[in-house]
């Protein structure tokens, strides 16, 4: 199999000729069956409207507009209430099936339950949950209700999630059994006087001996299955994500009802969804991609979701895809590296006939994936790329285009994106009329910049208005990525512009990992990193100098790698911790972190005029 070309792997599998060219692109495919939403990218970017696109959507009376509304009631009503609207698989056990109309039905109970529990509009309910039936339900209804759904990761640790739930002053959880106690969540509640309601997933005997919750099945089960969905409007607050800062505390980016406008319009055009389809996004909704596009986007096409309980394995994961007849997958770069080790033999042994389109997110897709990918499923992966705050996909890799691995691809229809020139200190630089110095020759570095105002753009950051204004100049929005741009307008990922650390498509800051290892004990100063790793993309490395009563032994490492684990969470600690004299600070007390990084891979430790000591 090695010996053969991705061509004739094509060929064999699914008898469709892609053409890799001597520079690398992939030719687009042949339509097969199903012709691209986004046929012609030119006449689609010279057409389109965001205006058009919210015509596309029902809407509510007086101009009002609810993503719970266009995800789930709009379907119930017609057509489609008969159709699967979620599937869910669980770890063990059968698999359990929900349609429109059932979806309907039970996230009206859970908005009812909302009523029941006096929370009100714009209130936050944070939901702490692996996937499971109840995290989907509580959502949506969360969002029907009016209310402000913040989703979290079930692998944070206790410190973060208290963190999160402060700040964003939540006033209901849901969350399962387990958690709670795994968690810690009864000891942090006495300092979290606003969250008033925990509503926990599990059996219902043990749920019975927890003091100061409710059983979540029990009131759902109780309640009405009929609710007439809030009338918000287009510019109210809708979805609540934290994502964390180099510096200082995680950030809430705050979203809008009208964020749906962008979720539907890149389904359709950047995932090429259409009706019948089966989709399987495998983003945990505690990351934005498992909310966008892990529930908002399909569901308001109208498609069947795949969601999957458990974590991934290879043959697990190629028996979905074939017995699910699972036609667009949406995954990460870090699970494609973990099936790219198993081998494409490993996917030969399945039927992947029904898949169509695969596209990837969360972290650079190096070329490697891409052509792996027509190996392996007889399909190119496509890039894509956004952040938190965009709330949808910005660039891409389109199905009818040429694909040139490594790309990020070219800009939405409707977005605006440029390469913004930056100074010495990285900064961007700014002409005296007011406006950024852009970037014209293919090729040459800069900061990805974006015209505002597309429907899913962060409205603000929680509390944070000085540091939201910051993240625009000159009339655009400074993503903080570094980026080029080739004469063909395709967008190429240099590096972030920031230090904030991906691994296995997790948003991790420095700071907050600095802050834990800091309290303990033995810790006088600590740095942190994202290291490269051939499979998670980053994993988090430490360097710590102790205090002068304490000498670095493997002892001390253990303690501190365990410490750390149990503050933060598997999914944000350290995973290696080095012991070093002192970590390098520039003048004015901020950790280099730039120069830990140059110093652990080898490279150039460029200007450190500004450096306060020597480690």
């Amino acid at each position: 199999m090695a010996g053969k070309s991705p061509v004739s792997i094509v060929e064999r599998q699914c008898g469709r000729p892609g053409r890799a060219l001597s520079d690398g692109t992939i030719r687009k495919w042949p339509p097969v069956g199903v012709e691209p939403n986004l046929h012609d990218y030119e006449a689609t970017r010279a057409a389109f409207s965001w205006a058009a696109a919210r015509r596309a959507l029902a809407g509510l009376p007086d101009g009002r507009l609810n993503i719970a509304y266009e995800a789930v009631d709009r379907q119930a009503d017609g057509p489609l209430a008969d159709t699967v609207a979620l599937r869910f698989l669980k770890k063990r056990g059968a698999p359990t099936a929900l349609t429109y109309a059932q979806l309907n039905a039970q996230t009206s109970r859970f908005a009812n339950v909302l009523d029941e529990l006096n929370v009100r509009r714009g209130e936050r309910v944070f939901v702490l949950a692996g996937r499971i039936l109840e995290l989907y339900v509580a959502a949506l209804g969360t969002l029907k209700h009016g209310s402000v759904l913040s989703p979290l990761f079930s692998a944070f640790g206790p410190e973060p999630i208290e963190q999160r739930l402060r700040l964003g002053s939540a006033k209901l959880l849901v969350t399962t059994s387990a958690l709670y106690r795994r968690k810690g969540v009864a000891e942090m509640r006495a300092r979290l006087p606003e969250l008033e309601h925990v509503l926990l997933v599990g059996d219902q005997d043990e749920i019975a001996e927890i003091p100061d919750v409710h059983d979540y099945c029990l009131l759902v089960s109780w309640a009405q299955d009929i609710y007439e969905v809030v009338r918000t409007r287009p510019d109210e607050m809708a979805l609540l994500h934290f994502t964390s800062g180099t510096t200082g505390t995680p950030k809430g980016a705050i979203h809008v009802h009208e964020a749906v406008v962008a979720h539907r319009a890149t389904g359709q055009l950047v995932l090429d969804l259409h009706p019948g389809d089966v989709f399987w996004c495998t983003a945990d909704p505690g990351w934005v991609t498992g909310t966008s596009y892990g529930i908002i986007a399909p569901l308001t096409l109208g498609v069947t979701c795949v969601v999957d309980e458990a974590e991934l394995e290879a043959d697990r994961w190629y028996r979905i895809l074939q017995n699910e007849h699972v036609n667009v997958w949406y995954t990460a770069p870090t699970a494609l590296r973990m099936l790219m080790r198993v081998g494409a033999d490993v996917a030969h042994e399945y039927d992947l006939g029904a898949l169509r389109f695969v596209a990837s997110v969360g972290e650079p897709l190096n070329p490697e994936l891409v052509v792996w990918g027509q190996e392996a499923f007889g399909l190119p992966v496509h890039d894509n790329w956004w952040q938190t705050e965009t709330g949808g996909i910005m660039i891409a890799n389109y199905r009818s285009m040429d694909i040139r691995p490594g790309s990020m691809g070219r800009p939405l229809p409707g977005i605006e994106a440029a390469v913004a020139r930056r100074d010495r200190e990285d900064e961007p630089v700014i002409a005296r009329d007011g406006s950024l110095e852009l970037v014209e020759d293919p090729g040459e570095h800069g900061e990805l910049v974006l015209r505002p105002g597309w429907p899913s753009m962060f409205r603000g950051y929680l509390g944070e208005e000085q540091r939201y204004r910051k993240c625009f100049a000159g009339g655009w929005y400074l993503t903080g990525d570094l980026v080029r741009r080739d004469a063909d307008g395709y967008f190429w990922f240099v590096a972030r512009g920031n230090d904030v650390i991906k691994s296995s498509g997790h948003l991790i800051g420095p700071f907050e990992v600095e802050s834990v290892l800091l309290e303990h004990e033995a810790v006088a100063e600590a740095g942190v990193i994202g290291k490269p790793d051939p499979v998670a993309g980053e994993v988090v490395k430490a360097f710590v100098s102790l205090t002068a009563d304490r000498q670095p032994d493997e002892a001390l490492r253990r303690d501190l790698l365990a410490f750390a684990r149990r503050r933060l969470g598997p999914a944000v600690a350290p995973r290696e911790i080095e012991f070093v004299g002192s970590v390098p600070r520039n003048r004015s007390g901020k950790i280099m972190r730039r120069l830990l990084k140059a110093r652990e891979l080898g490279l150039p430790e460029g200007d450190i005029s500004t450096l306060e000591q020597e480690p």
